[in-house]
């Protein structure tokens, strides 16, 4: 690249994140930064909490899309906008684009859950369902865009976009001007971008670290060189990207000093604790930044750490399984297989156990048929509910003393 051509190469300054900030101005909602406690203490670092999750679209990508939106010529606002998207970026784009009366249409592929495809629609989003894959909605979205003469509106890959989502640290550090760590999720690289350039103009060293879903390294793939598979099903869709931008991972290059990637696992137990500690619902994308932390204690031991929730669209039955599945891990709630003789009063004496212990039983499955044991054995199932794993462990110890094969179904 020649030095001209550098020149007329997109850029992300302060100063863009500035006034993106005036133009979207009592626009959006100016979220909350809070100090948590709780999960200081759990996790021996100070934390504090910025609750994207309560924009009206219940995620940080209005600020971009409003921006955006803002820049846009007279001529580009009256012939309309065009995105593919199955998240969160439709429904800000198509919220604020209502609102501002431009016109906005957003492809979708055609497996896209209902849900989205309503929310978006009761936004104000003209949704075409198109393709099957996610690769085959953006291509027919830029076909249209050439055929109508609209103007395209990247989620994550531009730099009006990634200005307005980094007014999410402008707000953070003028609430939390302490804070010396920010633990951002990055999947295209559109906020920590924005909110990683903030973090670099503060007075005092930041340092940025992005938390990416392990099932889709592709930002941590382009940063570290590296070539991690991706793909499968990910809690965080919101930040599972199979190719990073090229305008965002260059600012990413610059002002990124980790990118730590995350388990499932750790990605629920997030989810979970904010919703049990902070009582708010946080999506599996939104949570990355909490996630990180408690997969890397060490790591962050003792330091004022900034944690954006970025979006709270979260299927309800998604949810309850993640919190379910969260009681599972922390011994409350457990499946025992249980060996017994198939013989009257057999199940008795194993409920007799269960009330001398005050386990709750919750279901009884009892299996004569599909097992490999003796035509006179069977397997029971008994999911039940605990105190605590202790609780729980007493019971089983009790059980396998009095002579009973006992196993447990475990999460990984």
């Amino acid at each position: 690249m020649t030095g001209s051509e550098q020149s007329l190469a997109p850029s992300l300054t302060l100063d863009d994140v500035r006034a993106a900030a005036k133009r979207i101005k009592g626009a959006v909602v100016r979220t909350a930064t809070m100090h948590s406690q709780t999960l200081s203490k759990i996790l021996g670092a100070d934390i504090w909490l910025k609750f994207e999750n309560h924009q009206f679209t219940a995620a940080y990508k209005e600020r971009g899309a409003l921006n955006a939106l803002l820049l846009l010529s007279d001529e580009q606002r009256r012939r309309g906008v065009i995105a593919a998207s199955a998240g969160n970026h439709s429904q800000g784009l198509s919220y604020h684009g209502t609102r501002l009366g431009v016109p906005v249409t957003i492809v979708m592929p055609r497996t896209t859950p209902t849900v989205k495809v309503m929310q978006t629609e009761s936004v104000g989003g003209n949704v075409v369902l198109e393709g099957e894959t996610f690769d085959e909605a953006y291509a027919h979205a830029r076909k249209l865009e050439q055929e109508l003469g609209l103007t395209f509106v990247h989620p994550f890959d531009d730099p009006n976009v990634a200005a307005g989502q980094g007014t999410v640290a402008l707000e953070m550090f003028e609430d939390a001007p302490e804070i010396e760590t920010i633990v951002v999720p990055i999947g295209g690289g559109g906020l920590i971008s924005g909110m990683g350039t903030v973090a670099k103009a503060q007075d005092h060293p930041v340092e940025v670290i992005g938390a990416e879903a392990r099932l889709y390294p592709s930002s941590y793939n382009a940063w570290a060189g590296a070539d991690l598979p991706s793909g499968g099903d990910t809690l965080a869709e919101g930040i599972a990207v199979k190719e990073p931008g090229k305008f965002t991972q260059k600012v990413i290059e610059k002002v990124v000093d980790d990118i730590l990637l995350v388990e499932e696992r750790h990605l629920e137990e997030a989810v979970s604790l904010l919703l049990q500690i902070e009582k708010t619902v946080v999506e599996g994308a939104g949570a990355a930044g909490l996630a990180a932390v408690l997969a890397h204690r060490e790591r962050f031991a003792g330091k004022k750490i900034g944690l954006v929730l970025c979006g709270g669209n979260i299927d309800t039955r998604l949810l309850a399984n993640v919190l379910l599945r969260d009681l599972a891990r922390s011994g409350r709630l457990a499946r025992l297989q249980i060996t017994l003789q198939d013989r009257p009063g057999a199940l008795f004496k194993v409920m007799r156990e269960f009330d001398r212990h005050n386990v709750n039983i919750l279901e009884i499955y009892h299996q004569r048929i599909f097992t490999n044991l003796p035509a006179k054995g069977l397997v029971t199932d008994i999911e039940c509910e605990a105190r605590d794993r202790e609780q729980l462990d007493a019971l089983v110890a009790s059980l396998v003393e009095k002579g009973y094969s006992v196993s447990q179904v475990e999460l990984n």
